[in-house]
């Protein structure tokens, strides 16, 4: 990253934010809909539009000609299978349990990705990252904890909630294993233009499993979701053109209160305290990894600096 590019955090937070929010707007709307739409047809309809957004960006910015390139096309697909299932999965929990608590379930993801990296990437995960991925799955842990006891309740609805959140975060942590390996050779254009193509198209494959003609007000949420999902995406892809991953990625638990906002206001929506603090642990465990990530660049900075010959 250059020093111009490095020097405007406050810019990049600005864009992060904004994100942040379009993104919650996003999932509440989704959520607005999913009583009559089924989560195939808003996976096609928060796809299919944000392909124009991100088309138009890729115009304005004189980079279409050569920002849609693919040099691993299956890549592209494996990436966008897994995306795409955890995009369904997501929107399922988002029938089924209350807004702030799927966001809450869906932190799990960046301990995830600790994990998968490790697994699948060779990534060297050394005790105190550990401990933080072992300390917010503790967290999760307590969230589901009350909504797996609903099996014996009788309540299977929100334990199948539960277990449906979980599944998305578990397919969302390794869609951005494959994104990692993406980037190596593929433009972050090219990696965010042809998911959204992959994810409405896979997401035609549920028409038998129940679409529904929507209603003027549903068809609007949906296609505002789709608009917005695409300018938030790239808002949060130009928030890390300014500011380093670690500066950045902590806003992304600003949701938790958006959500919390927009669960009481909008879906009548009271949290639990067992949620509350379980989504506390869950925040803690991921804000100690970018910490450490953080502590971990600036080693490997020092080391560059000190071998970089002076003079």
């Amino acid at each position: 990253m250059s020093h111009a590019t490095s020097a405007q955090p406050f810019r990049a937070i600005a864009l992060k934010l904004v994100a942040v929010t379009l993104f919650v707007i996003m999932a509440a709307l989704v959520k607005s809909a999913s009583d009559h739409v089924p989560p195939g047809e808003a996976v096609f309809f928060r796809s299919l539009f944000a392909i124009p957004v991100i088309l138009g960006a890729l115009i304005l910015r004189s980079e279409l000609r050569g920002g849609l390139r693919v040099v691993e096309p299956m890549a592209h697909v494996w990436r966008g299978l897994v995306g795409t299932t955890a995009m369904g999965l997501s929107f399922t929990g988002l029938a089924l349990l209350p807004f702030a608590e799927v966001k809450a379930i869906q932190y799990a993801t960046p301990l995830l990705v600790v994990i998968f990296a490790a697994m699948f990437l060779g990534e060297r995960v050394r005790a105190f990252r550990l401990t933080a991925v072992a300390l917010g799955l503790a967290g999760v842990l307590i969230i589901l904890s009350p909504r797996l006891g609903g099996l014996e309740s009788g309540n299977d609805r929100l334990a199948l909630g539960a277990v449906v959140v979980l599944a998305s975060s578990v397919c969302a942590a390794l869609a951005q294993v494959f994104v990692r390996k993406l980037v190596v050779t593929e433009s972050t254009n090219a990696i965010v233009f042809w998911f959204s193509v992959t994810a409405s198209c896979l997401s035609l494959l549920t028409i038998p499993f129940g679409w529904v003609w929507p209603t003027p007000g549903e068809a609007t949420l949906l296609v505002s979701a789709g608009l917005l999902g695409g300018v938030a995406q790239l808002f949060a892809t130009s928030a890390y053109r300014y500011a380093d991953v670690s500066v950045v990625a902590p806003f992304d638990y600003a949701s938790m209160l958006l959500a919390l906002g927009i669960g009481f206001f909008l879906f009548d929506e009271v949290p639990t305290g067992v949620m509350l603090g379980g989504a506390a642990l869950v925040v803690a465990g991921g804000v100690l990894i970018i910490w450490r990530e953080r502590q971990l660049g600036l080693e490997r900075g020092k080391g560059r600096k000190v071998m970089t010959p002076q003079g």
